[in-house]
């Protein structure tokens, strides 16, 4: 199992674009916590901390696949280095100017969100050109997706760690400067510079033109949403036992079954469409939501917990095959963005739902819009499955529609790659 991912590891330029990458991106994983904890030290309510916080996510939202169509248009260098350095100048002027004048804060905020680069979606799209096999490919997709549960686990420990040692302008000033030496480190490496995306057809729509990826985002803003509701849910769980600690302990235990089951899949070769592979890995995320509704003790909602986790990872990194698979030509980091930003808003969703859910049934009702989250998620995917059954490519300007995935070259877009033995 390590062997495979060393030897991605090992590959040229592979290690430095995913470190580069996960550091590119921490000011991302932590923006939301940075600016609760600056905007109340500032003396601000939990209502502004949360209303600037909402800003930021959303201003994230809405420039991800914006700026990921600028990457396919113009190359990664010149919109990704900008972008962070941009980011981070508008962290920083919120840092500075603080929040007594609110208008200030708010444009702050928002430039920070809306130039967040498309690292994520970026590194995705380099992967076929510095590994060069498929397997390696859809190996790296996966330790790509647990890497991120790592980044965003230890994230908001760091910004935490920060400012007890200065403050919270601080922790939002070292976060975002250490964002844009992991943007410079990925835009200037030769797979970055010397990247450049398949011609496109000229379309308003961009990505979103593609019935298939539609129907994929449609499911995986449930997958968001189920888990943006585990967040809240598992605060009100802890509120219930009388212990802040346990809320720790389940978010620590919900990254450790994505880590463990991200590892695991992405071990072994899987034969047979990824999106039928998908359908069951998503039928398992569900199946892993729904016991957490009856919300036993301490020890057994934490290895509960574990479970709901173990299927995450694997469902994410399958996403990315099947976006790359059906994603128009020229668009694939737009769409990888798209993922991503459709993702992020089921999560914000997901946070405003089980608020309410908690008020109006308690906590298990908190749980159950997960269940049910996971469960609409699996419903979009079988009543989509005969758009997703064809991977769908706009024909190219030429207008021979293309036989292989943009993405990956080396033959992944076929329906799954062959490992001797069947998923």
């Amino acid at each position: 199992m390590a062997a495979g991912y060393a030897d991605i590891l090992r590959a040229p330029h592979a290690a430095r674009l995913l470190t580069g990458t996960l550091v590119g991106r921490l000011p991302n994983a932590t923006g939301h916590i940075a600016i609760v904890l600056f905007t109340r030290a500032e003396g601000g309510s939990y209502t502004l901390a949360g209303a600037l916080a909402a800003v930021y996510g959303l201003a994230t939202a809405l420039g991800q696949p914006l700026l990921g169509r600028a990457v396919d248009l113009y190359g990664q260098p010149r919109v990704q280095l900008p972008a962070a350095v941009v980011s981070a100048l508008g962290m920083a002027l919120f840092a500075v100017a603080g929040t007594g004048p609110l208008p200030l804060a708010y444009a702050a905020v928002t430039i920070a969100g809306l130039f967040t680069p498309p690292l994520e979606g970026g590194l995705r799209a380099l992967w076929p050109s510095v590994l060069g096999r498929q397997d390696q490919v859809h190996r790296a997709y996966a330790m790509d997706a647990v890497a991120q549960e790592v980044m965003f686990t230890v994230g908001p420990l760091l910004v935490t760690v920060l400012v007890a040692l200065w403050s919270p302008a601080a922790a939002l000033l070292v976060i975002n400067a250490v964002g844009v030496l992991g943007a410079l480190s990925v835009a200037m490496s030769a797979p970055s510079r010397s990247w450049r995306s398949a011609p496109r057809e000229a379309h308003w729509l961009g990505a979103l033109r593609s019935p298939g990826l539609l129907a994929l985002l449609g499911a995986f803003f449930f997958v968001g949403l189920a888990l943006g509701s585990i967040t809240v849910a598992g605060v009100a769980y802890a509120d219930d036992h009388g212990r802040a600690s346990v809320y720790g302990w389940l978010m620590a235990a919900l990254g450790l079954g994505a880590l463990i089951g991200g590892t695991a899949y992405g071990a072994r070769q899987w034969a047979g469409a990824p999106e039928r592979r998908l359908r069951v890995l998503v039928a398992l995320l569900a199946a892993g939501y729904l016991p957490l509704v009856l919300t036993p003790g301490v020890v057994a909602m934490t290895a509960l917990s574990a479970l709901a986790g173990v299927f995450l990872a694997p469902a994410i990194a399958c996403a990315f095959i099947v976006v790359d698979r059906h994603a128009p030509r020229g668009t694939v980091t737009e769409a990888f963005s798209w993922l991503v930003t459709t993702f992020g808003v089921g999560a914000a969703v997901g946070t405003a739902v089980a608020g309410p859910a908690v008020e109006i049934g308690g906590t298990a009702w908190s749980f159950a819009v997960a269940g049910a989250a996971g469960c609409a998620a699996l419903l979009v995917l079988t009543a989509t499955q005969r758009v997703l059954a064809v991977p769908g490519r706009s024909k190219d300007i030429a207008g021979s529609a293309p036989a292989s995935s943009e993405n990956d070259r080396n033959g992944a877009a076929q329906p799954g790659f062959s490992s001797g033995r069947e998923a």
